[in-house]
């Protein structure tokens, strides 16, 4: 097939690029910017010229995009996305049930919740990794520890930290969202923010105005529990975690934010997602995943790009995890703090328990969890 590639600046751009090469396809690509991109009178006219001129049989991107949704729709061409974002508010465009469309996203509650809307566009995908690319940069280094728990991620105190910015709230409202984040907090596998914030709606609406787009059909408790409160909550319980864990171990941080060092805290600040994340991955005994609480279900990326590098995965609860991979067998996972800082304590002093785990969490990803794999499916369900 050719294949009409939206390029951005995404993740995962050369393995999807080299995954279909590596499937026989070949591959044209669309420039594009990555910003909430609903109509735009030159990519629709520009967009359209090439399809014209390229005859592609698919168009593909990472995340939806209503714009080249609604292109697609016109020139007649397939427009097969896979979205990997979360929150994504662009799901709720109504330019979603398009027929043009077929709409993956990682997350199964999410998929179920279009499901049971009857929408028919949208489906469920787990995310990938690139074993092959993953073992040749990390051969070097099998087996050699550099550190002994690593985090790589957002602490979500460097940008879009809008809760911050609601400095009008009124006594009552913090109260009550204080506690509901506090409780929240305490409960791995159901997010209830959402359905919770209608009692302070309209002070959160004072405080920081935000309103739903025309050409879609999300609330603005989605948007606040989404883009507000979830990512607040997000940031405080890594913090938290983060920093029970360096009372009693050396943690190996790499993030964005340079100002956060407790005690036994090691901050290397970012590192490149190709070359240098799965080298930390492969090198540290215990990888952590700690999810942003507006990921419903799903298995982020970061978990299959620590599998699929060979590095043992920690992570917070996720119901999805258990459709794939087996606790205790793949990976592990947490229920509590006093629950991981027990098993980061037991794996560490287990080191044949963990290395065994770390090895068939890689070769599970290996044999069905690549992006040739995620390909193929794809293109056999159009």
């Amino acid at each position: 097939m050719k294949i009409l590639f939206i390029e951005w600046a995404s993740f995962g751009n050369d393995d999807i690029k080299d995954a279909f090469a590596a499937e026989g396809h070949s591959l044209v690509c669309f420039p594009f910017s990555n910003r909430d991109c609903r109509q735009d009178i030159q990519i629709e006219t520009e967009l359209a010229a090439m399809l014209r001129r390229e005859t592609p049989d698919i168009v593909f991107s990472f995340n939806y995009f209503p714009v080249i949704s609604q292109v697609c729709k016109k020139e007649a061409v397939r427009y097969i996305s896979w979205t990997y974002d979360s929150p994504y508010v662009m799901l709720y465009s109504y330019t979603v049930i398009n027929p043009c469309n077929t709409i993956y996203v990682f997350d199964k509650e999410l998929y179920t919740e279009f499901h049971n809307a009857g929408i028919t566009t949208v489906h469920y995908m787990p995310m990938a990794a690139n074993t092959d690319r993953l073992e040749r940069l990390c051969a070097c280094s099998a087996g050699t520890y550099r550190y002994d728990i690593s985090f790589v991620g957002s602490l979500y105190t460097e940008q879009h930290n809008f809760f911050d910015r609601m400095t009008t709230l009124s006594d009552y409202t913090k109260g009550y969202l204080d506690a509901l984040m506090a409780a929240q907090m305490k409960v791995q596998g159901y997010n209830f923010i959402q359905e919770s914030l209608s009692p302070v709606l309209d002070d959160l609406y004072k405080a920081l105005p935000m309103d739903p787009n025309p050409d879609g059909v999300e609330s603005r408790e989605y948007l606040y529990a989404q883009y507000v409160i979830n990512r607040k909550i997000t940031g405080l319980e890594r913090s938290d975690l983060l920093t029970a864990i360096a009372a009693g171990h050396t943690l190996d941080l790499f993030t964005h934010d340079a100002n956060f060092a407790p005690a036994n805290v090691h901050n290397h600040g970012i590192v490149d997602y190709y070359t240098q994340m799965p080298l930390v991955f492969s090198q540290s005994r215990i990888n952590l995943n700690i999810s942003l609480r507006s990921i419903k279900s799903g298995i982020p990326l970061r978990a299959f790009d620590i599998m699929g590098s060979g590095g043992f995965l920690l992570s917070n609860y996720q119901a999805d995890f258990l459709d794939d991979f087996i606790p205790g067998e793949d990976f592990d996972y947490y229920e509590s703090k006093e629950d991981l800082l027990f098993k980061i304590n037991y794996y560490l002093a287990h080191e044949d328990e963990r290395a065994a785990i770390a090895r068939n969490g890689h070769d599970k990803v290996a044999a069905a969890h690549t992006y040739r794999h995620r390909i193929r499916e794809m293109l056999a369900a159009i």
